[in-house]
Protein backbone atom coordinates (compact mmCIF):
# COMPACT_ATOMS: atom_id res chain seq x y z
CA UNK A 1 0.00 0.00 0.00
CA UNK A 2 1.48 3.47 -1.05
CA UNK A 3 1.55 5.73 1.68
CA UNK A 4 -2.15 7.83 2.48
CA UNK A 5 -1.51 11.25 4.32
CA UNK A 6 -4.38 12.87 6.57
CA UNK A 7 -4.14 16.10 8.16
CA UNK A 8 -5.85 19.14 8.37
CA UNK A 9 -7.00 22.87 10.90
CA UNK A 10 -9.76 23.74 12.71
CA UNK A 11 -11.02 27.02 11.53
CA UNK A 12 -11.09 29.31 14.53
CA UNK A 13 -9.14 32.34 13.10
CA UNK A 14 -6.62 32.66 10.48
CA UNK A 15 -3.55 30.73 10.29
CA UNK A 16 -0.47 31.66 11.83
CA UNK A 17 3.69 31.41 11.46
CA UNK A 18 3.13 28.06 14.12
CA UNK A 19 1.17 26.75 11.81
CA UNK A 20 3.26 27.37 8.55
CA UNK A 21 6.29 26.29 9.85
CA UNK A 22 4.82 23.52 12.53
CA UNK A 23 2.44 21.85 9.58
CA UNK A 24 1.88 23.97 6.04
CA UNK A 25 5.40 24.37 4.77
CA UNK A 26 5.17 20.34 5.41
CA UNK A 27 2.43 19.67 3.77
CA UNK A 28 3.10 21.59 0.63
CA UNK A 29 6.37 19.86 0.30
CA UNK A 30 5.03 16.69 0.73
CA UNK A 31 2.20 17.95 -1.98
CA UNK A 32 4.93 18.56 -4.42
CA UNK A 33 6.77 15.45 -3.85
CA UNK A 34 4.91 13.06 -5.40
CA UNK A 35 5.60 10.06 -3.08
CA UNK A 36 2.66 9.79 -1.57
CA UNK A 37 -0.50 8.07 -2.94
CA UNK A 38 -3.19 10.39 -1.78
CA UNK A 39 -3.30 13.45 0.40
CA UNK A 40 -6.66 14.94 2.58
CA UNK A 41 -6.21 18.24 4.20
CA UNK A 42 -9.54 18.58 6.23
CA UNK A 43 -10.93 21.89 7.49
CA UNK A 44 -11.79 20.75 11.07
CA UNK A 45 -15.06 22.95 11.27
CA UNK A 46 -17.14 20.34 13.44
CA UNK A 47 -14.26 19.95 16.12
CA UNK A 48 -14.03 23.97 16.15
CA UNK A 49 -17.69 23.36 17.40
CA UNK A 50 -17.04 20.65 20.14
CA UNK A 51 -16.13 24.19 22.06
CA UNK A 52 -17.29 26.83 19.97
CA UNK A 53 -20.81 25.86 20.03
CA UNK A 54 -22.30 29.36 21.12
CA UNK A 55 -20.21 30.69 18.15
CA UNK A 56 -20.93 29.20 15.10
CA UNK A 57 -20.11 31.79 12.87
CA UNK A 58 -16.96 32.22 14.65
CA UNK A 59 -16.39 29.08 12.85
CA UNK A 60 -18.42 29.05 9.58
CA UNK A 61 -17.00 32.64 8.81
CA UNK A 62 -13.04 31.26 9.14
CA UNK A 63 -13.66 28.25 6.59
CA UNK A 64 -12.59 30.61 4.19
CA UNK A 65 -10.05 32.06 6.18
CA UNK A 66 -8.25 28.76 6.59
CA UNK A 67 -8.89 27.81 2.65
CA UNK A 68 -7.44 31.09 1.73
CA UNK A 69 -4.05 30.64 3.73
CA UNK A 70 -4.06 27.11 2.10
CA UNK A 71 -4.51 27.84 -1.21
CA UNK A 72 -2.15 31.00 -0.52
CA UNK A 73 0.94 28.53 0.96
CA UNK A 74 0.59 26.46 -1.95
CA UNK A 75 -1.78 23.72 -1.53
CA UNK A 76 -3.34 22.77 -4.49
CA UNK A 77 -6.51 20.81 -4.92
CA UNK A 78 -5.52 19.41 -8.20
CA UNK A 79 -2.93 17.46 -5.77
CA UNK A 80 -4.59 17.45 -2.92
CA UNK A 81 -8.30 16.57 -1.56
CA UNK A 82 -9.14 19.67 0.51
CA UNK A 83 -12.75 19.41 2.59
CA UNK A 84 -14.63 20.55 4.74
CA UNK A 85 -15.31 18.17 8.07
CA UNK A 86 -18.95 18.39 8.29
CA UNK A 87 -19.55 17.47 4.99
CA UNK A 88 -19.02 14.69 5.54
CA UNK A 89 -21.75 13.12 7.66
CA UNK A 90 -19.97 9.38 7.29
CA UNK A 91 -17.38 10.45 10.17
CA UNK A 92 -20.14 11.22 12.63
CA UNK A 93 -21.72 7.27 12.14
CA UNK A 94 -18.02 6.14 12.21
CA UNK A 95 -16.83 7.94 15.69
CA UNK A 96 -20.66 6.71 16.80
CA UNK A 97 -19.36 3.32 16.21
CA UNK A 98 -16.06 3.70 17.95
CA UNK A 99 -17.10 5.04 21.35
CA UNK A 100 -17.97 1.19 21.87
CA UNK A 101 -14.26 0.75 21.96
CA UNK A 102 -13.07 3.41 24.54
CA UNK A 103 -13.81 3.67 28.21
CA UNK A 104 -14.69 6.78 29.89
CA UNK A 105 -11.11 6.44 31.95
CA UNK A 106 -9.48 5.92 28.70
CA UNK A 107 -10.71 9.09 27.25
CA UNK A 108 -9.83 11.17 31.37
CA UNK A 109 -6.29 9.60 30.63
CA UNK A 110 -5.13 11.22 27.19
CA UNK A 111 -2.71 13.99 28.53
CA UNK A 112 -3.32 16.19 25.14
CA UNK A 113 -7.23 16.18 26.37
CA UNK A 114 -5.96 16.61 29.96
CA UNK A 115 -4.16 19.81 29.00
CA UNK A 116 -6.79 21.08 26.62
CA UNK A 117 -9.34 21.01 28.98
CA UNK A 118 -7.11 23.01 31.43
CA UNK A 119 -5.83 25.29 29.01
CA UNK A 120 -9.65 25.86 28.42
CA UNK A 121 -11.00 26.43 32.09
CA UNK A 122 -13.92 24.03 31.62
CA UNK A 123 -12.96 22.20 34.82
CA UNK A 124 -16.51 19.44 35.47
CA UNK A 125 -18.05 21.45 32.41
CA UNK A 126 -16.60 19.76 29.72
CA UNK A 127 -18.66 19.36 26.24
CA UNK A 128 -19.34 16.07 25.77
CA UNK A 129 -18.08 16.29 21.92
CA UNK A 130 -14.91 18.09 23.26
CA UNK A 131 -14.09 15.35 25.65
CA UNK A 132 -14.53 12.85 22.67
CA UNK A 133 -12.98 14.52 20.22
CA UNK A 134 -10.22 11.86 20.41
CA UNK A 135 -12.81 9.50 19.12
CA UNK A 136 -13.74 11.88 16.48
CA UNK A 137 -9.99 12.51 15.42
CA UNK A 138 -10.25 8.65 14.97
CA UNK A 139 -12.97 8.04 12.30
CA UNK A 140 -11.31 11.09 10.29
CA UNK A 141 -8.06 9.49 10.46
CA UNK A 142 -9.40 5.76 9.29
CA UNK A 143 -11.88 7.35 7.20
CA UNK A 144 -9.59 8.06 4.61
CA UNK A 145 -7.31 4.62 5.99
CA UNK A 146 -4.34 7.31 6.52
CA UNK A 147 -1.44 5.56 7.31
CA UNK A 148 0.69 8.88 8.12
CA UNK A 149 -0.66 11.55 9.86
CA UNK A 150 1.62 14.72 10.47
CA UNK A 151 1.29 15.93 13.89
CA UNK A 152 3.12 18.13 16.36
CA UNK A 153 4.50 16.08 19.58
CA UNK A 154 1.50 17.27 21.92
CA UNK A 155 -0.78 15.43 19.57
CA UNK A 156 1.52 12.16 19.72
CA UNK A 157 -1.24 10.69 22.42
CA UNK A 158 -3.98 11.48 19.85
CA UNK A 159 -2.38 9.11 17.21
CA UNK A 160 -2.07 6.21 20.12
CA UNK A 161 -5.69 6.39 21.08
CA UNK A 162 -6.34 6.29 17.44
CA UNK A 163 -3.86 2.89 17.12
CA UNK A 164 -5.69 1.74 19.74
CA UNK A 165 -9.06 2.04 18.81
CA UNK A 166 -8.16 0.34 15.20
CA UNK A 167 -6.40 -2.56 16.88
CA UNK A 168 -9.64 -3.19 19.01
CA UNK A 169 -11.58 -2.76 15.85
CA UNK A 170 -9.53 -5.25 13.82
CA UNK A 171 -9.11 -7.78 16.57
CA UNK A 172 -12.99 -7.73 17.25
CA UNK A 173 -14.50 -7.81 13.81
CA UNK A 174 -12.43 -7.76 10.82
CA UNK A 175 -9.12 -6.63 9.46
CA UNK A 176 -10.47 -3.52 7.82
CA UNK A 177 -9.03 -0.74 9.51
CA UNK A 178 -5.13 1.04 8.72
CA UNK A 179 -2.75 2.29 11.63
CA UNK A 180 -1.78 5.21 11.39
CA UNK A 181 1.54 6.84 12.46
CA UNK A 182 2.63 10.14 13.52
CA UNK A 183 4.66 12.42 11.02
CA UNK A 184 6.70 14.94 13.50
CA UNK A 185 8.23 17.83 12.04
CA UNK A 186 11.66 17.26 10.65
CA UNK A 187 12.81 20.37 12.51
CA UNK A 188 12.04 20.16 16.12
CA UNK A 189 12.37 24.30 16.76
CA UNK A 190 9.37 24.53 14.23
CA UNK A 191 6.95 21.76 16.26
CA UNK A 192 5.89 24.57 18.73
CA UNK A 193 6.40 28.02 18.33
CA UNK A 194 6.56 30.37 21.16
CA UNK A 195 3.98 33.36 21.38
CA UNK A 196 5.21 36.91 20.72
CA UNK A 197 4.56 37.28 24.73
CA UNK A 198 7.16 34.66 25.08
CA UNK A 199 4.13 32.04 26.08
CA UNK A 200 5.45 28.07 25.33
CA UNK A 201 3.27 28.15 22.05
CA UNK A 202 1.75 30.55 19.71
CA UNK A 203 -2.16 30.75 20.03
CA UNK A 204 -4.73 32.51 18.48
CA UNK A 205 -7.22 32.89 21.60
CA UNK A 206 -4.05 34.58 23.53
CA UNK A 207 -3.81 36.73 20.84
CA UNK A 208 0.26 36.42 20.62
CA UNK A 209 0.45 35.42 16.79
CA UNK A 210 1.70 37.06 13.91
CA UNK A 211 -0.47 35.74 10.77
CA UNK A 212 0.14 34.73 7.44
CA UNK A 213 -2.58 37.55 6.06
CA UNK A 214 -0.93 40.16 8.37
CA UNK A 215 0.40 43.25 6.53
CA UNK A 216 3.71 44.21 6.33
CA UNK A 217 3.38 46.72 8.70
CA UNK A 218 1.66 44.68 11.50
CA UNK A 219 4.55 42.17 10.64
CA UNK A 220 6.83 44.94 11.72
CA UNK A 221 4.79 46.02 14.64
CA UNK A 222 4.29 42.65 15.85
CA UNK A 223 7.99 41.50 15.81
CA UNK A 224 9.19 45.40 17.76
CA UNK A 225 6.98 43.83 20.60
CA UNK A 226 8.47 40.74 20.52
CA UNK A 227 9.44 39.24 24.12
CA UNK A 228 13.20 38.79 24.22
CA UNK A 229 15.98 38.51 27.50
CA UNK A 230 14.87 40.81 30.34
CA UNK A 231 18.09 41.09 31.83
CA UNK A 232 19.45 42.65 28.59
CA UNK A 233 18.21 46.14 29.59
CA UNK A 234 21.39 47.64 27.87
CA UNK A 235 23.25 47.05 24.13
CA UNK A 236 26.80 46.21 26.17
CA UNK A 237 24.78 43.64 28.31
CA UNK A 238 25.45 40.44 27.65
CA UNK A 239 22.24 38.47 26.21
CA UNK A 240 20.93 35.29 26.48
CA UNK A 241 19.18 33.32 23.28
CA UNK A 242 17.40 30.86 25.10
CA UNK A 243 13.65 31.12 25.63
CA UNK A 244 14.43 34.16 24.12
CA UNK A 245 11.18 34.42 21.19
CA UNK A 246 12.96 36.37 18.70
CA UNK A 247 16.05 34.12 18.27
CA UNK A 248 13.29 31.03 18.39
CA UNK A 249 12.23 32.10 15.99
CA UNK A 250 15.70 33.07 13.97
CA UNK A 251 16.34 29.21 14.56
CA UNK A 252 12.76 27.97 12.63
CA UNK A 253 13.17 31.15 9.54
CA UNK A 254 16.97 32.26 9.15
CA UNK A 255 19.31 30.93 6.62
CA UNK A 256 22.91 31.79 5.83
CA UNK A 257 21.88 33.72 2.60
CA UNK A 258 19.77 36.40 4.63
CA UNK A 259 22.62 37.32 6.46
CA UNK A 260 23.93 38.53 2.53
CA UNK A 261 20.71 40.43 1.74
CA UNK A 262 19.91 41.86 5.59
CA UNK A 263 22.53 41.93 7.68
CA UNK A 264 26.18 41.97 5.81
CA UNK A 265 28.38 41.94 9.28
CA UNK A 266 27.68 38.21 9.81
CA UNK A 267 28.02 35.08 8.42
CA UNK A 268 25.91 33.53 10.05
CA UNK A 269 23.17 32.89 12.86
CA UNK A 270 25.95 31.67 15.35
CA UNK A 271 28.33 34.63 15.12
CA UNK A 272 25.50 36.31 15.74
CA UNK A 273 24.27 34.46 18.47
CA UNK A 274 27.95 34.78 19.85
CA UNK A 275 27.43 38.57 19.35
CA UNK A 276 24.62 38.79 21.61
CA UNK A 277 25.71 36.41 24.45
CA UNK A 278 28.75 38.16 25.17
CA UNK A 279 27.21 41.86 24.63
CA UNK A 280 27.37 45.00 22.56
CA UNK A 281 24.43 43.73 19.75
CA UNK A 282 21.26 45.85 20.56
CA UNK A 283 17.29 43.86 20.49
CA UNK A 284 16.94 46.38 17.81
CA UNK A 285 18.97 45.39 15.33
CA UNK A 286 18.12 41.76 15.39
CA UNK A 287 14.23 42.25 15.64
CA UNK A 288 15.02 44.69 12.35
CA UNK A 289 16.85 41.36 10.94
CA UNK A 290 13.84 39.05 11.88
CA UNK A 291 11.55 41.61 10.50
CA UNK A 292 13.23 41.70 7.28
CA UNK A 293 13.25 37.14 7.00
CA UNK A 294 10.11 37.55 8.07
CA UNK A 295 8.49 40.38 5.23
CA UNK A 296 10.40 37.96 2.68
CA UNK A 297 8.74 35.26 3.60
CA UNK A 298 5.34 36.15 4.19
CA UNK A 299 5.25 38.65 1.16
CA UNK A 300 4.44 36.35 -1.42
CA UNK A 301 2.57 34.70 0.73
CA UNK A 302 0.21 37.58 1.20
CA UNK A 303 -0.18 38.64 -2.94
CA UNK A 304 -1.35 35.02 -3.17
CA UNK A 305 -3.75 35.55 -0.67
CA UNK A 306 -4.87 38.59 -1.73
CA UNK A 307 -5.60 37.18 -5.76
CA UNK A 308 -7.65 34.38 -3.86
CA UNK A 309 -9.21 36.38 -2.09
CA UNK A 310 -11.02 38.07 -4.84
CA UNK A 311 -12.98 35.04 -6.29
CA UNK A 312 -13.93 33.63 -3.39
CA UNK A 313 -16.73 31.69 -5.63
CA UNK A 314 -14.46 29.64 -7.03
CA UNK A 315 -12.33 29.24 -3.35
CA UNK A 316 -15.95 27.58 -2.12
CA UNK A 317 -16.65 25.47 -5.34
CA UNK A 318 -13.27 23.63 -5.20
CA UNK A 319 -14.38 22.95 -1.49
CA UNK A 320 -16.98 21.30 -2.52
CA UNK A 321 -15.26 19.17 -5.33
CA UNK A 322 -13.30 18.59 -2.55
CA UNK A 323 -15.72 17.78 -0.33
CA UNK A 324 -17.75 15.51 -2.42
CA UNK A 325 -14.74 13.61 -3.15
CA UNK A 326 -13.92 12.93 0.06
CA UNK A 327 -17.36 11.44 0.91
CA UNK A 328 -16.86 8.80 -1.56
CA UNK A 329 -14.09 7.82 -0.15
CA UNK A 330 -15.40 7.86 3.72
CA UNK A 331 -18.17 6.48 2.44
CA UNK A 332 -16.26 3.32 1.11
CA UNK A 333 -14.76 2.76 4.48
CA UNK A 334 -17.57 3.12 6.62
CA UNK A 335 -19.23 -0.19 3.97
CA UNK A 336 -16.59 -1.71 4.89
CA UNK A 337 -17.03 -1.12 8.72
CA UNK A 338 -20.31 -2.44 8.62
CA UNK A 339 -20.00 -5.60 6.91
CA UNK A 340 -17.50 -5.99 9.43
CA UNK A 341 -19.54 -5.44 12.17
CA UNK A 342 -22.21 -7.62 10.31
CA UNK A 343 -24.86 -4.70 10.59
CA UNK A 344 -25.48 -3.94 6.76
CA UNK A 345 -28.76 -5.20 7.22
CA UNK A 346 -30.21 -5.20 4.17
CA UNK A 347 -27.26 -5.47 1.93
CA UNK A 348 -27.28 -9.48 0.55
CA UNK A 349 -28.57 -12.03 3.07
CA UNK A 350 -27.59 -10.24 6.41
CA UNK A 351 -30.53 -11.21 8.12
CA UNK A 352 -31.05 -14.40 6.72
Amino acid sequence: MQDVILTGDRPTGKLHLGHYVGSLKRRVQMQNSGKYEKIYIMIADAQALTDNADDINKVRNNISNVALDYLACGLDPAKATIFIQSQIPELCELSFYYMNLVTVSRLQRNPTVKNEIQMRGFKQSIPTGFFCYPISQAADITAFKANLVPVGEDQLPMIEQTREIVRSFNSLYKEVLVEPEAVLPDNALCSRLPGLDGAAKMSKSLGNCIYLADTANEVKKKVQSMFTDPTHLRIEDPGHTENNAVFTYLDAFCKDEHFGAFLPAYANLDELKEHYRRGGLGDGTVKKFLTEILQSELSPIREKREEYAKDLGEVFHMLKIGSEKAETVAAQTLDEVKNAMGINYFKGNALK
